[in-house]
């Protein structure tokens, strides 16, 4: 099992760990800072320093899965191509340290929570989800038209207004009694814990919020921090989806 020290910090940008396995050549560590790919959002870089100067530079993270293809507890460090010689050096039981590229990641938490504002904009159920350094796109279950300049004024809106991210968790009984809070169609948050971790952005008032729903991906802390972000297309994808998509302003 891997320790996942991004669920409650994400601004945590490297830590100490120990090697558990090598399994696919793949590198799975007792605890990570690294966000393995899930909920539409990309996966982690960055590199893992091993002992005597080793250096494996890492071009991806995903969940491990089972024979049945469940994700399971474990996750997995994809090191990029052509790091053959250095993963023959590492042994189970080595002491490391993994860094991410915190430009990238910095960048996928500004559209995370740029997305959890567009929901908050457009209230309908969500039929897919991208979440890149480079863009971001979440496609609507909804047949009317919507308006691009109209999105981005209201994003500009709520990113000038600094309103406050929590981190919290309900159970999966909460979960239950309260089926709307999912506004994903296609991701179900993980269970099997009992608890269900949320993400709410903070309203006017301590009982009001913009948005609030179950999501284990990383966010900033303040809506300030996303910066300047356009709705740069709108698609009719069919007659039922409607697919907008972010990103940075010039």
């Amino acid at each position: 099992m891997t320790q996942d020290l991004f669920r409650s910090d994400a601004y945590l940008r490297e830590c100490e760990a120990r090697v558990l396995r090598l399994e696919e050549s793949c590198i799975v560590l007792d605890r990570t800072v690294f966000y393995p790919q899930g909920g539409g959002q990309a996966g982690d870089s960055g590199v893992l320093f091993g002992p005597g100067g080793l250096r494996i530079a890492i071009a991806d993270t995903r969940k491990a899965k089972n024979e049945d293809g469940q994700a399971t507890a474990d996750i997995l460090h994809v090191p990029a191509p052509g790091q053959g010689e250095a993963l023959a050096v590492l042994r189970p039981g080595d002491a490391v340290s993994v860094q991410i590229d915190w430009e990238r990641r910095h960048k996928l938490m500004r559209f995370h929570t740029a997305t959890h504002l567009l929901c908050h904009l457009v209230p309908q159920p969500v039929d897919g989800c991208s979440i890149t350094p480079d863009y971001a796109r979440l496609d609507f279950h909804m047949t009317e038209p919507l308006d691009k300049d109209v999105l981005t004024q209201g994003l500009a809106r709520l990113v000038g207004e600094a309103h406050a991210l929590e981190v919290g968790a309900i159970s999966e009984a909460e979960l239950d009694a309260n089926p709307d809070l999912v506004r994903s169609m296609s991701v179900q948050p993980p269970r099997g814990s009992g608890q269900v971790r949320t993400i709410r952005i903070v309203g006017q008032s301590e009982q009001a919020h913009i948005d609030y729903q179950p999501c284990g991906g990383t966010h900033v802390a303040n809506t300030r921090e996303i910066g300047a972000v356009v709705v740069s297309k709108i698609e009719k994808k069919s007659a039922r989806t409607r697919r907008v998509v972010l990103g940075w302003a010039a």
